[in-house]
């Protein structure tokens, strides 16, 4: 048990530093890109500034869902929540969101709902958004507050009637007698 658990420590260790190394080159090549002026008439170094943005952003990404596959929830939060101030509008936010979310999701189920509502909202047309959706109907029915289960259950319905969260929704509709 003792060395399980210094293993594990070893791990976070690990993964924090990690975390810290791609933080850096994230600053390192920041600082590059707001330093490299472009020249008159030059319009590449606009394309290639905002294909460096994805690309940090699909790493820290990457990395994060790395940390959570290996039920590391904390970490891969702490990556997550730092992909999203460093890249707030990236194509990776709506998913950084959700993960973030699903992280929250067993310890907090507070803070899994306000990750999952900015999913939703801010989001909407994410294929992440239907799954938020759902997830907020079974922490709503895990609270037994029934009524803003049911809600949420036929938001999914309504506005992501093709997606499999639908078919799951309606499933928990009937268990709920609608």
């Amino acid at each position: 048990m003792q060395q399980q658990l210094v293993q594990l420590q070893e791990l976070t260790g690990q993964s924090q530093r990690r975390l810290s190394e791609l933080r850096t080159q994230l600053e390192a090549r920041g600082a590059q890109i707001e330093t490299a002026a472009p020249l008159p008439g030059d319009t590449s170094a606009g394309t290639a500034s905002s294909g460096a943005s994805v690309a940090s952003a699909d790493q820290m990404y990457e990395a994060s869902i790395a940390q959570f596959r290996r039920g590391s929830a904390a970490t891969a939060r702490l990556g997550l929540r730092e992909l999203l101030r460093v890249h707030p509008t990236s194509e990776r936010a709506p998913d950084a969101l959700y993960f973030v979310g699903q992280s929250f999701s067993a310890e907090n189920p507070d803070s899994a709902i306000v990750y999952y509502e900015q999913v939703v909202s801010q989001h909407p047309t994410s294929p992440r958004a239907a799954s938020a959706l759902y997830n907020l109907g079974l922490l709503a029915e895990r609270r037994k507050d029934t009524a803003t289960a049911k809600a949420a259950f036929q938001r999914v319905v309504q506005k992501y009637s093709q997606s499999n969260e639908a078919a799951l929704a309606r499933d928990r509709l009937e268990a709920l007698g609608r």
